[in-house]
């Protein structure tokens, strides 16, 4: 929910900060006091397209910024987390009006697109006034309001995934049907095949070639090398050190009868002479395994030509044709079964779109009882509202299912005859800002609960009614606010006493420039400020007790109905 707005040069207001909690919270004032400006600033940090004529007269820019707490709100903690905006779960909306008309956006202090801004607001807040603001006039709203009031999230579940099912096999086919006759191509792609498979070019080989290559380069150095080393280690021709080696053990042990200690040392040149034993049996077999060989030296240059011939052929370094030969193969394979796919292709589209329609008309049952049972609902509200005659209507309207749609097989529009004898409308063609406005409030109320969105804002929803009507929209929107927070911009005493906070907006002019101010009422400021709603200029006796009247019964019902905010005034001691 809403829990702070702050302004700073938006329009008349030159700074103020606003504090929100649970609940009902009303806003009054005197008319052009700049009562609807809060939820215009609302409106600009849901998104709205930036206008300079909100900055305050000879400021540069204006600035807005709003927090949410969102312990109840996952699906924008889903949206912060999956955007990598979310801050220790902060929520902050913040947007910068520059005097040319030029803004910026911010979440959680990081820079947004405007998009994103209307995205997420679109999970916070819901405004319901003019036509601008209204966000039940979009089709695409009108069926996520319907489908959380038919609690389908299971249908609508198989509904995508029977479309993403369809969608992918009709892409296959798409890609299939795109590469055309493939015959030149398979040609093309054996011949490659054939010659990377004429060479080992696996790794393992690779390095046994390349290794046997360079022994055969060197063959002349090595066999030389190791003739020395087992000359000059245990030849038996002149002094070898395997030789003179046994003649210093041979020695040490003679002399050890008369020192001890030199036995250590007799022990370590015997490990010495095994590992020389050893030393020598290893340079042995390996020049057993060299020769010089030029037939066998021009064979392996022969081959290494191959290859390295392959990899520029192919443009890959050596180690990568062995991955190019298999995926050559594997497109060779899916080209030769290429045909056979698309006589399979056509059953299995055939099957995944009977069974998208089987969900399809599953989900559009839920969406049919849900409508039905919230046109109900709603046209009594509506009737209530001072809006006698009038009746909602849930149209339905059928799609023909060509591509897979993962919404279902139908579109919503909400259909309004304000008044009786006239043909049902479109919720969006409705004039009158009050009467769409009541109109919202009656789908929200008979909706109750399925609405996700947690905070609503309803401006000029008492224009143009008064009396016993007036005390029934109040009553409605203190019921709402019972499970939703709600912000009333409101002109009638009956609606602004059932709220369970007040702000009022006043104006007046600072050094010949007209400012607002905005002041949150306690206990007795309500109870004046109603008043002189009732009472106008002149506020005597009666109209205090008329107010005292509207603000107990308010309280009467919430403690009646045993709830929250009726046992919170109670204990806080405001009404």
């Amino acid at each position: 929910m809403l829990t702070h707005l702050a302004l700073k040069d938006f329009a008349v207001v030159r700074a103020t900060e606003l504090e929100f909690g649970p609940g009902m919270t009303v806003i009054s004032g005197e008319t052009g006091a700049g009562k609807s400006l809060l939820v215009d600033a609302l409106g600009f940090l849901s998104g709205l397209r930036a206008d300079s004529g909100v900055v305050r007269h000879g400021c540069e820019r204006a600035e807005l910024s709003a927090d949410f707490d969102l312990a109840g709100n996952p699906a924008a903690r889903d949206w912060l987390r999956g955007n990598e905006l979310d801050e220790d779960g902060q929520c902050q909306l913040r947007r910068v009006i520059r005097a040319d008309g030029g803004s910026r956006a911010w979440i959680n202090g990081r820079p947004v697109t405007l998009a994103q801004l209307t995205e997420l607001a679109g999970l916070l807040v819901e405004i319901h006034g003019q036509h601008e603001h209204q966000s039940l006039l979009s089709r695409a709203s009108q069926l996520a309001l319907l489908d959380a009031h038919a609690r389908n999230d299971a249908e609508r579940a198989r509904v995508r995934a029977a479309a993403a099912t369809w969608q992918s096999l009709l892409d296959e086919r798409e890609a299939l049907q795109a590469q055309g006759d493939v015959s030149d191509r398979i040609g093309w792609l054996e011949h490659q095949l054939a010659e990377l498979e004429r060479e080992d070019l696996d790794p393992a080989a690779l390095e046994a070639l390349d290794a046997a290559h360079r022994r055969q380069a060197n063959a002349a150095g090595l066999i030389a090398a190791c003739d020395d080393a087992l000359a000059r280690l245990g030849g038996d021709d002149g002094p070898s050190l395997s030789r003179q080696l046994q003649q210093a053990r041979a020695g040490l042990a003679r002399a050890a009868e008369h020192e001890p200690r030199l036995g250590e040392a007799d022990a370590l040149l015997e490990g010495a002479a095994v590992q020389l034993e050893e030393a020598l049996a290893v340079v042995g077999r390996i020049r057993d395994d060299l020769e010089l060989d030029p037939a066998r030296f021009e064979e392996l240059e022969r081959r290494l030509g191959r290859i390295h011939d392959l990899a520029r052929k192919h443009r890959l370094p050596v180690t990568g044709l062995a991955a190019h030969r298999d995926g050559i193969a594997a497109e060779l394979q899916k080209l030769r079964g290429a045909g056979e796919r698309l006589d399979q292709l056509d059953g299995e589209i055939a099957a995944a779109a009977a069974a998208w329609q089987a969900a399809a008309d599953t989900l559009s049952a839920t969406r049919r009882a849900a409508g039905a049972a919230l046109a109900a609902a709603t046209t009594a509200i509506i009737d209530e509202l001072g809006m006698g005659g009038g009746r909602f209507l849930v149209e339905l309207e059928p799609v023909e299912a060509r591509r897979p749609d993962p919404n279902g097989a139908e579109r919503v529009e909400f259909l309004v005859a304000a008044n009786a004898g006239q043909p049902p409308r479109p919720l969006r063609k409705v004039a009158s800002g009050g009467e769409l406005s009541r109109i919202s409030l009656a789908i929200e109320v008979a909706a109750l609960g399925s609405d996700a969105v947690p905070t609503m804002v309803f401006d000029e929803v008492d224009s143009g009614i008064g009396g016993a009507v007036a005390e029934i929209v109040g009553r409605k929107l203190r019921a709402l606010g019972r499970a939703r927070q709600v912000l009333c911009v409101t002109h009638l005493p009956q609606v602004a006493a059932q709220g369970h906070a007040h702000y009022r907006v006043s104006k007046a002019p600072v050094e010949g420039i007209t400012r607002s101010a905005v002041e949150l009422l306690d206990d007795a400021g309500r109870e004046l400020e109603l008043a002189r709603m009732l009472g106008g200029v002149e506020i005597g006796a009666e109209a205090h007790a008329a107010a005292r009247r509207l603000l107990d019964a308010a309280v009467a019902a919430d403690e009646a109905a045993g709830t929250a905010a009726g046992r919170r005034q109670r204990r806080t001691g405001t009404r």
